[in-house]
């Protein structure tokens, strides 16, 4: 368990309250990150805060400051969040219970374990979880997280909750604004049979272990190659489907899946474009 939580405080069902730490469910530590290099001397680039009057400045320094007119702020500092006082500060108060189906997807987003903090107040939190779990329901309540009240939803997992931050309606845009430009047309109902049963041979059950960064997984074996000199390799474009022959495609598509139980035939890779790896510029000597 990280040595961290992201939030601290209590959980609580009407008269019922407990202490609960809050810690974040996902992980992006194996992300490949890059730093901007000057490429005339190999040097990092640092980002130096500064002031267009006085020059540079510590970033410890500074202030939050909000713009109320043009070049005038009102300026906060931590001290001033601190006096920000609402119930959901440090205490998420469940107000609401759902059934799961009722919140649609588009508002689910970033995902916290919530545990009992020390194992102090763990029978209360076993009572709040497993009166969940008998009336299976998703709960409904609000903390301030990172200076932000949020609406989150609490779900049963295992021993412990999970909390799901919620999206506020303004967040998420009206689809009608991109999906009305669709255009209308009858798809062929033969082929719809066709794309149907290629549905049902590549029906599996979900498994995450098998989704890869394959974006990701390139760019680490670029990463190398151009350690060790050797040419970079670069994926072909694929060719948009021809609306002449999609019946074709479908049929030949039926075939390869038929013949590779569930999962899509392997096809052979097409030849790789390679392109020269550029050595990094030598790091000058200080005079």
């Amino acid at each position: 368990m990280p040595a961290r939580p992201t939030w601290q405080g209590h959980l609580k069902l009407s008269l019922v309250t407990c202490p609960v730490a809050l810690y974040t469910a996902t992980s992006k530590t194996n992300d490949v990150s890059f730093h901007l290099i000057n490429p005339k001397t190999n040097n990092r680039i640092r980002m130096v805060a500064t002031d267009p009057e006085t020059g540079p400045v510590e970033r410890s320094d500074l202030v939050k400051g909000y713009e109320v007119s043009k070049d005038e702020y009102v300026l906060f500092d931590n001290a001033d969040f601190d006096k920000v006082k609402l119930d959901s500060t440090r205490t998420i108060d469940i107000d609401q219970f759902v059934d799961a189906d009722d919140i649609d997807r588009l508002y689910w987003a970033d995902p916290l374990y919530v545990v009992p903090d020390k194992g102090v107040g763990a029978e209360a939190f076993a009572v709040i979880r497993e009166a969940m779990e008998k009336q299976n329901k998703i709960a409904i309540g609000s903390l301030v997280l990172r200076n932000r009240e949020r609406r989150i939803a609490l779900e049963v997992r295992g021993k412990g909750l999970v909390a799901y931050t919620l999206r506020s309606h303004d967040e998420v845009r009206d689809a009608d604004d991109y999906f009305d430009d669709i255009p209308t047309k009858k798809a062929d109902a033969d082929m719809v049979d066709i794309a149907a049963r290629i549905i049902g041979q590549k029906d599996a059950d979900f498994d995450p272990t098998q989704f890869k960064d394959r974006y990701d997984e390139a760019l680490k074996a670029m990463i190398k190659a151009k350690q060790k000199g050797q040419g970079i390799v670069e994926a072909p474009e694929p060719d948009d489907t021809n609306v002449i022959d999609l019946m074709a495609a479908l049929r030949n598509s039926l075939k390869g899946s038929a013949g590779s139980e569930k999962t899509p035939a392997a096809k052979k890779a097409a030849p790789a474009k390679k392109i020269a790896a550029k050595k990094a510029a030598p790091k000058k000597k200080a005079a």
